[in-house]
Formats: C-alpha cells, sequence, structure tokens
C-alpha cells in the first residue's frame, strides 16, 4: 500500500496522462476534420510548387500551393475558408 504522499503523486500522474490522451484525440479528430482529409484533392507538382487542387481546373476548384505536399495541403485548407474577392463575387 502506498503511503498518501504516493497516492497523491500516483493519482497526479494518470491524471497527467489522461489528459495528454484526452488532447491527443481532440487532435486526431481535428486533422480528420480538415477540408484536405474530406475533399481530398488531387496533389500534383506544378512548375516548383506542390499544388493541391479540387475541382476540374484553378479557375473553378480550390487549389494550395506549397513547396511539400503538406504545405499544399495546408494552403489548400485556409483556401477551402477563404471569401472570393469583392470583384469576383459581383
Amino acid at each position: 500500500m502506498l503511503d498518501p504522499d504516493h497516492q497523491q503523486l500516483a493519482a497526479n500522474a494518470i491524471a497527467h496522462e489522461a489528459r495528454m490522451a484526452g488532447a491527443a484525440i481532440q487532435a486526431a479528430a481535428a486533422a480528420h476534420e480538415r477540408p484536405s482529409a474530406i475533399y481530398r484533392p488531387a496533389v500534383s507538382m506544378d512548375g516548383d510548387k506542390w499544388c493541391a487542387l479540387y475541382g476540374d481546373n484553378l479557375q473553378d476548384g480550390v487549389a494550395g500551393f506549397g513547396d511539400s505536399p503538406a504545405q499544399a495541403m495546408e494552403a489548400f485548407d485556409a483556401a477551402w475558408f477563404a471569401k472570393l474577392p469583392a470583384w469576383r463575387a459581383a
């Protein structure tokens, strides 16, 4: 049997690990909710950049560019939520 001090240390360690596991689960869930995970854009090279494209072309689709596929996907996620410029929305 542990003395009260060791019991408290053990309880704190368990609580810490539970918080860390909860944070990891939330991070994994958030990653699966990203537009790039849901819509799975095509990833290809475009010149010297990677391109993540959802749609038939750059004019009609949503695209993100980056130095790596991961950066292109991050840019795609940002573009997914970006509003149209005022001149284009009219």
